[in-house]
């Protein structure tokens, strides 16, 4: 397999990203195709098989790995759902994909796969327990347990942005109340105020008091969040991607001041928290990674 490839894709709301990926993670080409609207299925099924056709005109590859916005059945085959895209229940987009191709493919979330990659590659490389939270739209997350993305029984554990933070909360998609993602997401940032998160870091550079306040509440939610996931999985860092990471800077003191006070020092002994390096590229090169372990245990 020294010179053999696979196919990483990261199927999102408005892009498909895929690269052509060599076993050590280099990726030797990338393609970014519109999803189709509306995404159902089929018509992301058809842009898919066009753009594998363009990043791979030589059949060079030898298995394909997609990263998908929801949960994945616990054998890679099936997309159970995709909260954000029409359709999606119970899609066995493998099967779909190994039927036209002809390679083996394997399915996973988008925000595992983002895990694997930077486990692979990136932040969480020295470490092998550590969870990724992705800070977008919404808040996806990913546990690595014993160097091993931890999955559950069915396929769908790690949606650590979904926890409960306050019971009478806005509501979720997901049917909870007052969730995580309801207080840290891009969605959320929107709605406290008015804002884009990245314009609030501008201005938080910039000194502004409001923006800087905000961050500093931010920082305070998350960390509330993260006190209950490190008192059930004690990991040795938090890695934190997605878009709204980009201001780290402002939200970590609070962050971490909220996780000293709520968690007792056993359980936090050694934590870091750290910054997602993979940024959007994450999603396919995680994907990638599925794909050539799927390869290895065939």
């Amino acid at each position: 397999m020294g010179n053999s490839q696979v196919i990483g894709i990261d199927l999102g709301g408005t892009a498909i990203k895929l690269g052509r990926f060599s076993q050590d993670g280099s990726c030797l080409q990338s393609l970014t195709v519109a999803t189709p609207q509306p995404a159902t299925p089929e018509a992301v099924f058809v842009v898919m098989v066009d753009a594998i056709a363009q990043i791979d005109p030589d059949n060079q590859t030898i298995a394909i790995g997609v990263g998908t916005p929801g949960p994945a059945d616990a054998t890679g085959r099936i997309a159970q759902i995709a909260i954000n895209l029409p359709g999606w229940q119970n899609i066995p987009l493998a099967d779909w994909l190994e039927a036209k191709i002809g390679k083996p493919t394997i399915i996973e979330n988008d925000a595992n796969c983002a895990g694997v990659a930077e486990a692979w590659l990136g932040a969480g490389r020295q470490f092998d327990n550590f969870i990724l939270l992705t800070l977008g739209t919404g808040v996806g997350g990913a546990i690595i347990l014993n160097g091993n993305l931890f999955v559950g029984h069915q396929g769908a554990a790690g949606e650590l942005g979904l926890i409960t933070l306050q019971t009478d909360g806005p509501m979720c998609k997901s049917g909870n109340q007052g969730s995580l993602e309801q207080y840290t997401s891009v969605k959320a940032i929107r709605r406290l105020t008015g804002k884009e998160p990245a314009e609030l870091g501008m201005l938080a550079q910039s000194g502004d008091v409001k923006a800087l306040a905000f961050w500093d509440e931010y920082g305070r939610y998350l960390g509330i969040g993260l006190t209950s996931l490190i008192y059930v999985l004690t990991p040795k860092a938090i890695i934190l991607g997605g878009g709204v990471s980009a201001s780290f800077e402002f939200f970590l003191p609070s962050l971490k001041a909220e996780i000293a006070q709520r968690v007792m020092p056993t359980s936090r002994a050694g934590l870091q928290i750290l910054p997602a390096q993979l940024g959007n590229s994450a999603g396919m090169v995680g994907a990638a990674k599925l794909a050539w372990k799927l390869i290895c245990n065939l």
